[in-house]
């Protein structure tokens, strides 16, 4: 037992640390000329089409069988935890250090409260209200509110999407994990975001040049393929794949906490590759916001939103709420 958690310890913190990774790559592109919406449709297509095969080989034909019994549910998790999730992310790194862009995401569960405690009358547990209080007090100290926001109204208007993107991962999750495994829900949730941003990121604008060309990544540089590369090698397909295997080996307190690791890693990787530095207000403020969203997160692990029935009533597939839950990846 010991051993199964160490190792699923060990795939949850590679996880947060490659998903980590993916906002200076894509900053990197989009600073070559890409826009956010082409970087997160290029990163989405290239993980779709690394991981759809996958599902074939090692899931076959009853990979496909849960897909299809889950579709409204992978659909919604496509357009939302893949699609709107990553551009929105990138849209808030493109104007905001990469670290202040991710913490904005990762407020997402304070909404996850809001929507279980205002839209659907749940009672929710003391700690989660608290634990909205304390993200909120931080989130107020990164935009420094007493001098006026700080912030590129943009982005933040984009990271806060992002987080309601991730609290909706957060809801749909509780019905999809057990229902269709990790492997499948990501490769579905691909394609589908990947036909979205098809539609809106006009991919034959992209400047494909830029991918032979050297591009810069803060005061280093590197040819534009191979930080694409990462971003759809590394920061998705392996990360998500570690991040199904940390699944299968850790409770949903122990993943959701290790998940946070991501912040910190993405703020790294920031530093190292940008040389992007965050004011002390927004390290503190960024603290105390990862604290209030983890304790909401955790309070509301517990509470089970009614609104997603079960796509098969009859099935034997077993109950995702005995399943362990994997936080919203970027």
């Amino acid at each position: 037992m010991y051993s199964t958690k160490s190792v699923g310890l060990g795939f949850a913190v590679f996880s947060a640390i490659t998903f980590g990774g993916s906002g200076p790559f894509a900053k990197a592109l989009i600073g070559a000329g890409f826009t956010p919406e082409q970087a997160a449709w290029l990163r989405i297509l290239g993980a779709a089409a690394l991981l759809v095969p996958l599902v074939l080989i090692f899931r076959g034909a009853a990979g496909l069988r849960a897909a299809r019994s889950s579709w409204k549910s992978l659909v919604l998790y496509g357009l939302t935890g893949i699609a709107g999730c990553q551009t929105l992310f990138f849209i808030a790194a493109s104007r905001l250090p990469v670290g202040v862009a991710l913490m904005l995401e990762f407020s997402g569960p304070v909404l996850v409260v809001a929507w279980l405690k205002f839209g659907q009358k749940v009672a929710v547990p003391r700690s989660a209200a608290l634990g909205v209080g304390i993200a909120l007090i931080g989130l107020a100290t990164v935009v420094e509110i007493w001098s006026g926001l700080q912030l590129d109204a943009v982005g933040l208007l984009a990271g806060l999407g992002a987080a309601a993107c991730q609290a909706t991962y957060f809801i749909l999750i509780d019905k999809l994990t057990g229902a269709a495994d990790p492997l499948v829900m990501t490769a579905a949730g691909s394609v589908v975001g990947a036909v979205l941003l098809t539609l809106i990121s006009a991919p034959w604008g992209i400047p494909w040049h830029t991918l032979v060309d050297t591009i810069a990544i803060g005061h280093r540089h590197a040819p534009g393929w191979v930080l694409a590369g990462w971003l759809i090698v590394v920061s998705t397909v392996v990360a998500y794949l570690a991040g199904a295997a940390a699944i299968q080996r850790l409770s949903a307190a122990i993943g959701g906490a290790v998940a946070y690791v991501e912040v910190v890693a993405a703020s790294i990787f920031a530093l190292i590759l940008l040389g992007e530095t965050l004011s002390t207000n927004q390290i503190i403020g960024g603290a105390i916001v990862l604290v209030g969203a983890f304790v909401a997160q955790s309070s509301v692990g517990k509470v089970v939103p009614p609104e997603i029935p079960d796509s098969d009533p009859d099935s034997d597939t077993p109950d995702p709420r005995t399943a362990d839950l994997d936080p919203a990846r970027i």
